[in-house]
């Protein structure tokens, strides 16, 4: 496939569908149970992450892929036949796995660019899409580069926790450390806007959370390509219901939050990602 390829990493969040049908190179993380690694969807699949999860002693943890990763790849790519490649990777202040592909494109000769996206989950899978989809139609690296990061400070990623005890455990608290005193009477709802973790709000209930996390989105009015993505939640029609008052539920994207990302967001995480006009 001649032309830019597409790469990024597992935390994006996208199905095998979307992936497959854009040509999509996805490099994954690990998660760890205890002593125990597994390869993010090769050797774990969402279901099968939160089922252990439910029933693991140790919260699980995740490793960001080693460079050598990136480079089977980014060689994959070209001898598909791509000119480039555009690798698009979750927030760098929360992973290690930005400046692994870094290292990587600098170790082969391959045309490769790395671009920070400055978000997760169906943030990152967002602007993957879009890029995706611009390389299908003949962008050339530069384009792509100049569009994801016109794409960065578009993008909101809002989150509702059932427990803060994941990302705790997982060191990603980052500006949400205050909400830790009252952890046990609280929702977590935080802001992944920026790329990094920070404190949104404090609801006191979870449909209160719900209410807040709705609210939050349609603060923004119009927004686009809006995607609703959950940790197993059981009440996840019941906040689609909620922000389908305002937003035509058909064009909502629904998806999973994969194991990296629940990895620290916990069971019954919520999250809303779309682009502002």
């Amino acid at each position: 496939m001649a032309g830019v390829r597409i790469v990024t990493d597992s935390s994006c969040d996208l199905s095998d569908d979307e992936v497959g049908d854009l040509g999509i190179g996805i490099v994954p993380l690990s998660i760890r149970f205890g002593s125990e690694e597994l390869v993010d969807r090769t050797e774990l699949d969402v279901h099968e992450f939160y089922r252990r999860m439910a029933t693991s002693d140790a919260l699980p943890e995740t490793a960001a892929p080693a460079p050598g990763a990136f480079e089977v790849a980014f060689r994959a790519a070209a001898d598909e036949g791509a000119d480039a490649v555009v690798c698009i990777n979750l927030s760098s202040q929360l992973s290690a796995t930005f400046q692994s592909a870094r290292t990587a494109a600098g170790a082969t000769d391959v045309d490769v660019r790395v671009v920070d996206s400055g978000s997760i989950t169906a943030g990152l899978g967002t602007q993957v899409l879009i890029a995706a989809r611009a390389a299908a139609d003949g962008a050339s690296a530069d384009e792509i580069v100049a569009l994801v990061e016109g794409l960065r400070p578009r993008t909101r990623v809002y989150g509702v926790l059932d427990t803060l005890d994941n990302l705790k455990k997982g060191g990603r608290i980052g500006g949400a450390q205050a909400m830790l005193g009252s952890i046990l009477s609280i929702k977590p709802a935080i802001d992944l806007s920026s790329g990094a973790v920070q404190e949104a709000a404090k609801p006191r209930t979870r449909k209160k959370a719900l209410q807040w996390l709705a609210d939050k989105v349609a603060e923004h009015g119009e927004v686009e390509h809006l995607a609703v993505m959950h940790g197993e939640a059981p009440d996840i029609d019941e906040f689609l219901d909620l922000i389908g008052q305002r937003y035509d539920r058909s064009s909502i994207r629904v998806g999973h939050i994969g194991a990296v990302i629940g990895s620290h967001g916990g069971p019954r995480v919520i999250g809303a990602c779309f682009l502002t006009p």
